[in-house]
């Protein structure tokens, strides 16, 4: 069994490693002042950015929940892995090879890159296997819809053959064991020992946003499958439904870029999207989207405004109808503005692509319709308008929907839509809207605490820098401090010692300098990110919010010029404390004393110290 990774090694890996990659693959960044850059939270629900990512200092802070730290503990938190695994999935994406204290490099063995390394194993096999002759069924399957050679290639489509032990033997062969096998959800146990899940189907393997395999959907090809149409891997430590958006690894990047997603029905109308121009499409792995879909793709479109577009594909059918309604009572979870596209004689994605062409699938995601409407439109469908009984019926189940638009300015629009629709007077339709609202209690979502934190207590429990005092001395001190965290590698070493040397007068802003001082080598990548661990509680929160924040400066330089101005203020306000002190003590000493004399030496010290700091402004 391997020891200890190196300390070296791990500083090394995060030397190298660009923290805003890493994050930036799961949350969608933008510049935010000199050095940093800001999303929304993936520890927390919020409306608005407060994740704080700085990469020169390798550090992230939230300013609405408190969680900070390294490119190590945020892929801990977000992948929930242990320090070792997080170490050894960094240094393998670079390409770094580790060592351990007992003098090696170590094999990997930890259970989570065991479990991605038998998926993307897996994978590669499932691809072999699509080229085989037994495989006909599969590539006609895809060719009937629309996706060639190099169709399948581009997603990763393969083929499970249809006997017992195919993708066992293959992965035994490269060194997994049966239990990692299992963990993954690649084989299945029966009285007989274990035999593969997959069996003469179709696969798509899905993978995380990081582009990780982790897991495979897999369709039905024979007629005397008695297995389910789709079936897909189950739960694992890193496979989770809930979570998982097939195609996200590839769409990512436009959907950051252009704050638009285009949610599909499926694996082939991903395909038939992609290969059409709409590179935004993903869809869930066999199971609803949901809260956590949302919370998802929220932080990827960087969803803080309603500039963005949540456009849902839906059968016309009662099945799509009823997602529909049930996509409806979470679309609210977004800021951005949420739409229904539906193909023209109820045709999806992949079928519209086939029989139409590529410009008619981005003709149906044009043509998308407001969700809300679409679903005034599912309510009211089974009334018969022209009789006032009907009109009032479809009154009564269309109102909640509009009472539950938050928009303050789409609300009466949508008062006046129903109206027309129902052919009723607006003043009618706008009292049973608010009644409906006062029945269903709704009430806009805030973010002012954190989830678990009551509302009021997180200033009383910690100093944050809302809650310093606004005094010239502490402002100072707040800024100086910021100033050498974010900007200390580039600033002279000789006035940074002396400012960070000299004591603070508010505790929570000495505790971090305290931390700042014990640091030996500001040039080290990394240190500030260190030197906010080791600051004592209650004060470490305030340190990272230090490091985290927006140092008011329009570039690089005048950052430094400015932290390198602030520090000299300090040294220069201990110098003047130091000599108000000792022209009060000389008035108490004879003139001829040592006292006297030394008083005096030191005055004339200070006073000369004093002129040559302002000759270096």
């Amino acid at each position: 069994m391997a020891g200890r990774i190196r300390q070296a090694d791990v500083e090394e890996v995060k030397a190298r490693t660009d923290i805003a990659d890493i994050i930036g693959e799961r949350v969608a960044l933008r510049p935010a002042g000199v050095g940093s850059m800001k999303g929304l939270c993936p520890f927390h629900d919020e409306r608005s950015p407060s994740f704080n990512v700085r990469p020169q200092a390798g550090f992230y802070h939230c300013f609405g929940c408190g969680e900070s730290g390294d490119v190590y503990s945020f892929l801990r938190r977000m992948d929930h892995l242990s320090f070792s695994e997080a170490v050894e999935k960094l240094a393998g994406r670079i390409g770094y090879a580790l060592h351990y204290e007992d003098g090696g490099a170590a094999p990997d063995t930890t259970g989570r890159t065991r479990l991605y390394a038998a998926n993307a194993a897996a994978a590669e096999y499932f691809r072999g296997q699509l080229s085989s002759g037994e495989a006909e069924i599969a590539r006609r399957f895809l060719g009937e819809r629309g996706f060639d050679a190099g169709a399948a290639a581009h997603f990763g489509v393969g083929y499970a053959p249809r006997g017992w032990s195919g993708v066992l033997t293959a992965l035994r062969e490269k060194g997994f064991r049966d239990d990692e096998l299992s963990a993954a959800g690649l084989v299945s146990q029966g009285q007989r020992g274990v035999y593969d899940r997959f069996r003469g189907r179709v696969v798509w393997p899905i993978r995380d946003v990081t582009g990780q395999v982790i897991g495979f959907g897999a369709r039905r090809l024979h007629e005397d499958d008695n297995g389910p149409k789709y079936l897909n891997t189950p739960e694992t430590a890193v496979y989770r439904k809930a979570n998982v958006l097939y195609g996200l690894d590839l769409a990512k990047r436009d959907i950051s870029r252009e704050h638009r997603v285009v949610v599909v029905e499926g694996y082939t109308d991903v395909m038939a999207c992609h290969l059409a121009g709409i590179t935004t499409a993903i869809a869930t792995c066999g199971t609803a989207f949901g809260a956590d879909h949302i919370s998802v793709l929220r932080r990827v479109m960087g969803d803080d405004s309603a500039a963005g577009e949540v456009i849902f594909t839906f059968d016309p059918d009662a099945a799509g109808q009823k997602a529909a309604l049930r996509a409806f009572a979470d679309a609210k979870r977004f800021n951005a503005q949420t739409y229904v596209a539906t193909g023209p004689e109820g045709l999806d994605p992949c079928d519209l692509r086939l029989q139409r062409g590529d410009g008619a699938v981005r003709a149906m995601v044009t043509t998308k319709a407001p969700m809300v409407e679409f679903v005034i439109g599912q309510r009211i469908a089974g009334f018969d308008l022209a009789s006032v009984e009907g009109r009032v019926g479809a009154l009564r189940v269309a109102a909640p929907v509009v009472a539950e638009l938050r928009d303050p300015l789409l609300q009466p629009e949508y008062v006046r839509v129903l109206a027309r629709r129902l052919g009723m007077d607006t003043e009618d339709v706008r009292r049973e809207v608010t009644r409906a609202g006062r029945s269903s209690g709704e009430s806009p979502r805030t973010d002012a605490a954190p989830s678990g934190v009551p509302e009021g207590t997180a200033d009383s429990l910690r100093p944050t820098l809302a809650t310093l005092p606004r005094t010239r001395d502490v402002a100072m001190e707040r800024d100086a401090l910021m100033g050498v965290l974010q900007f200390g590698h580039r600033m002279d070493g000789d006035i940074v010692a002396r400012a960070v040397g000299l004591p603070f007068r508010h505790p929570g802003l000495d505790a971090v300098r305290q931390a700042v001082a014990g640091v030996d080598d500001l040039s080290r990548p990394g240190w500030a990110a260190d030197a906010i661990g080791n600051v004592r509680e209650p004060f470490r929160g305030l340190g990272a919010e230090l490091l985290a924040a927006n140092f008011p400066a329009q570039n690089d330089d005048e950052a430094v010029a400015s932290a390198t101005d602030l520090s000299r203020r300090l040294v220069m306000r201990a110098l003047e404390a130091e000599k108000h002190e000792l022209l009060g003590a000389i008035q108490r000493v004879a003139p001829d004393s040592d006292g006297g004399r030394s008083i005096r030496i030191r005055l004339r010290e200070i006073d000369a110290e004093r002129e040559r700091m302002l000759a270096e402004e």
